[in-house]
């Protein structure tokens, strides 16, 4: 049998699709959920930024992500996408790289108990 005559088309479209995934950068998760831990009296009102979406003003704060007028923002917010991330955020915390380290055995040595020198 052939291959697909479509075969380098899709190749393309999806390495286009890769790197605009990246473009973006966005927080980790634990960086996002440190966030989202802090008390309300932390959170104050965005800046103003001309590079971002919006003007910075529109921010969904579970996804790290911002958009372009409040009716895009709060179609978002409907996503499956975005009920997932909630649920994900209102857990217990993500791991770490030290929970990483940890479990790799790279951590801090357990000597034992400190005897007492003469």
């Amino acid at each position: 049998m052939g291959k697909c005559p479509n075969r380098k088309v899709k190749k393309r479209r999806l390495s286009h699709k890769t790197a605009r995934r990246t473009k973006f950068l966005v927080k980790g998760d634990d960086m996002v959920y440190d966030q989202l831990q802090k008390p309300e009296v932390d959170k104050k009102s965005l800046p103003l930024d001309e590079d971002l979406p919006g003007m910075g003003q529109y921010y969904c704060m579970h996804c790290d992500r911002y958009f372009a007028n409040v009716t895009v923002r709060d179609e978002h917010i409907k996503t499956k996408r975005h009920k997932k991330r909630v649920k994900e955020m209102m857990g217990p915390a993500p791991h770490t790289q030290l929970d990483a380290e940890l479990a790799a055995g790279m951590g801090m040595p357990d000597n034992g108990p400190k005897l007492m020198s003469l």
